[in-house]
């Protein structure tokens, strides 16, 4: 795999991580703790993978241009903005969830997780969707 593919591989990560954060919602929901917390640890092992590959990438890469027009170049920054923001918030978030469960203090967890799944959900929908309309919908010319 070459620094070009990484792109790609990240937004499939990002892909699998919001599947599997809605496996893990329905398994806390039908009480199936166990299938939860599995489901929920590899979207946490996934997302720190996506994470390692991400800033490799910008390490290496740098940043892409988004050269699109119109009403295009207004959708991507808004969804490009948000996507950041809520990931810089998400971070922290996955990590006091995590550590509520480690702790076996579910209340706290059941609290940040209905802060951090919705938040997480959104920033791993909108990766892919960002890497689409930058490198497939509205590819630089």
């Amino acid at each position: 795999m070459s620094i070009e593919d990484l792109p790609a591989f990240n937004a499939s990560i990002n892909a699998v991580v919001s599947l599997l954060l809605i496996g893990g919602l329905l398994a806390a929901k039908a009480g199936r703790l166990g299938l939860h917390k599995g489901i929920m640890l590899g979207a946490t092992g996934l997302s720190a993978i996506f994470l390692t590959s991400y800033v490799i990438y910008h390490l290496k890469h740098g940043s892409t241009p988004f050269t699109a027009t119109g009403w295009p170049r207004y959708l991507y920054f808004t969804i490009l903005i948000t996507h950041v923001l809520l990931a810089a918030v998400n971070l922290p978030l996955i990590v006091m969830t995590l550590w509520a469960a480690w702790k076996e203090n579910w209340a706290r967890h059941r609290k940040l997780a209905k802060w951090t799944w919705p938040i997480w959900f959104y920033v791993a929908v909108t990766g892919p969707l960002v890497y689409l309309m930058l490198n497939v919908w509205f590819p630089a010319a």
